[in-house]
């Protein structure tokens, strides 16, 4: 029968579960770290950018935009560079479109390995949650064949739960790194949106148009 079949798989179903969920969660905390290193060194460059900004707009000296365009460092370096050689070349026509292209190729690599942690998040419970029923499965049949010794199903039961146990401990760490790289991710973009305003305001100016 189709039942069996599947007694057979929660046979090996609980055992197989707990192995992707520990793969699953090894994938994850290689990411997590690749991630805090790389996207904390893109940070640490966008606050002295933002400092570099915020004495800019206090003195209403324009012509530090070009000190900070070469900084070739940072993202937002790169981007006045870029900004500054289409404003000397053609002036401030499709220069927020540039800004627009230059954010849309680098954001995919600072959101990189962020779509898997958010996948890990949303379905590691679901994970677990499968490898528990097979466990309950295999525990109640181990129970029908040991003739109603409720030892031996209250012990499978136990190790069941060890699944749904594990797929949160793998998810719990995922969803948490996700929103704080996020909110890095985002933080960076607002960085960048800031340096493609002072080029505009640059190239508007007599300086620029000079």
């Amino acid at each position: 029968m189709l039942t069996d079949k599947f007694f057979v798989i929660a046979q090996f179903g609980h055992d197989i579960t707990l192995w992707i969920l520990i793969l699953l969660s090894v994938f994850s905390l290689a990411f997590i770290l690749e991630r805090f290193i790389t996207l904390g060194k893109v940070k640490s460059e966008s606050k002295k950018i933002a400092s570099q900004i915020s004495e800019t707009l206090q003195s209403s000296d324009l012509s530090e935009i070009e000190q900070m365009s070469r900084d070739k460092q940072t993202l937002e370096g790169r981007a006045l560079a870029y900004g500054m050689r289409h404003v000397k070349e053609k002036g401030a026509d499709g220069l927020e479109e540039l800004f627009n292209s230059y954010s849309l190729v680098e954001k995919p690599k600072l959101e990189r390995y962020l779509n898997f942690l958010a996948t890990v998040g949303s379905n590691a419970p679901f994970i677990g949650l499968l490898g528990t029923v097979f466990g309950i499965m295999d525990a109640f049949r181990g129970l029908a064949q040991s003739q109603g010794e409720a030892s031996a199903v209250m012990q499978g039961i136990s190790e069941a739960l060890v699944a749904t146990a594990i797929g949160l401990i793998v998810a719990i760490p995922a969803i948490i790194a996700f929103n704080y790289f996020s909110k890095q991710v985002k933080s960076v973009m607002q960085s960048l949106d800031s340096v493609r305003e002072l080029c505009l305001a640059y190239a508007k100016s007599s300086k620029g148009k000079g």
